[in-house]
């Protein structure tokens, strides 16, 4: 996909939508070699480097915990190089879900429930040579909690987390 002609508001909605679905080289036409995810601080150490495989990394964590996994756009707005977007992320919890650590060891983990959620987030970007440099969110996290029941979580269910955790930290999840 050629960016030359993709305004910045068009490009942030790709960046989103691709994190669903999209291939390497879907990331490699619209983030930018330096771009830079400030959200990855809680996310597998992949996550955290700079540029397309940083942001795929994203993605594919991301997948490997939600089946139909979907972002529903409802503003976007641009002024200069930044572009702010308000959003509704919704999917069904199918795999285990992993948080991280500063150190990038696994601080949790939320094994599956099979449950749905739709919470609204708003994504910030900025953009650099018709690409994606810098990305930032704001998310209703405990909303998304609640919804896939982590939080407060039944007895059974903690009992699940606590497993779920140990055995990430054993394998070193990604």
């Amino acid at each position: 996909m050629d960016t030359t002609h993709i305004d910045s508001k068009e490009l942030s909605i790709r960046s989103v939508h691709i994190m669903a679905d999209g291939t390497m080289e879907d990331f490699e036409a619209v983030v930018h070699p330096e771009a830079r995810n400030r959200e990855a601080v809680d996310e597998p150490p992949a996550t955290r480097g700079r540029g397309p495989a940083a942001f795929y990394a994203t993605a594919l964590w991301l997948r490997d915990a939600y089946a139909d996994l979907r972002w529903e756009i409802h503003d976007v707005v641009a002024e200069g190089n930044l572009v702010v977007m308000h959003a509704t992320m919704s999917g069904r919890h199918t795999g285990t879900f992993v948080g991280y650590n500063a150190d990038g060891r696994p601080a949790q983990a939320f094994p599956p429930t099979g449950k749905r959620f739709a919470t609204t987030q708003t994504h910030w970007f900025r953009v650099a040579d018709g690409k994606v440099i810098e990305h930032w969110a704001n998310r209703d996290d405990l909303g998304t909690a609640t919804q896939l029941g982590w939080a407060p979580p039944s007895p059974l269910y903690m009992i699940k987390m606590f497993l779920a955790t140990r055995r990430a930290r054993r394998e070193g999840r990604r």
